[in-house]
């Protein structure tokens, strides 16, 4: 992949050049379905288990069958907390020990996110750093306005400290990830990604390939 220009976190362009790793952020896509799964999975391990119904035996009242077995002329019923009565309990409902959860090995992990930023690496923009100082929005703002990064901007960056939280969190569709948290989510949900030049370095160390040596 070529270079690409980076801006100083005032927005002025600087005569700095970054390469983005090819092993990374240029590879060959053969199929979208790693890039899936590692979503589905994202998304999964995210979910909370805190749906919980109650059974005929757990719903309270109902002791008392509600008329007699015979000569009413009506269907024999033993309880009204039945699960076919309004009030009665539920048939097959979640319980709270549900485990949502799905496992995909750490290569196949690493592999779908390099594929979903060389999808996505025509959105990036390359900054020196990114630091707020007292945590002002406006110049976050002015920083984007100038990258021309819009709608859902994902900022990338080395060290998400307290000043980087408090200029982003209060800016709609603004997410700050600390570099080696970068996950596939956020990654293909983003329209614009912010990237640090400290962060280039950690995701190129954390996820690069290394090349094979030619056997002589």
């Amino acid at each position: 992949m070529s270079s690409v220009a980076t801006f100083t976190a005032t927005g002025t362009k600087s005569t700095k050049k970054v390469t983005l790793d090819k092993t990374v952020f240029d590879i060959e896509i053969a199929s979208h379905d790693l890039i899936k799964q590692s979503y589905i999975a994202h998304q999964a391990n995210g979910r909370g288990n805190f749906a919980i119904t109650k059974t005929r035996g757990e719903v309270r009242g109902g002791g008392k069958k509600p008329w007699k077995q015979k000569g009413t002329g009506r269907a024999r019923f033993g309880s009204s907390r039945v699960p076919i009565w309004r009030g009665g309990g539920i048939t097959f409902g979640p319980t709270g020990n549900e485990n949502y959860s799905k496992k995909i090995n750490i290569k196949s992990k690493r592999l779908a996110l390099r594929q979903a930023l060389t999808l996505s690496k025509d959105k990036i923009k390359v900054i020196d750093t990114f630091s707020c100082k007292d945590g002002k929005v406006k110049p976050t703002i002015e920083l984007f306005n100038k990258l021309g990064a819009t709608r859902r901007i994902l900022v990338v960056v080395s060290v998400k400290d307290e000043l980087v939280e408090r200029a982003t969190r209060n800016i709609p569709n603004v997410k700050a990830v600390q570099a080696n948290y970068l996950n596939i989510f956020d990654v293909m949900n983003a329209d614009s990604i912010v990237i640090s030049v400290k962060s280039v370095d950690i995701i190129n160390e954390w996820l690069s390939v290394p090349q094979k040596k030619e056997v002589k």
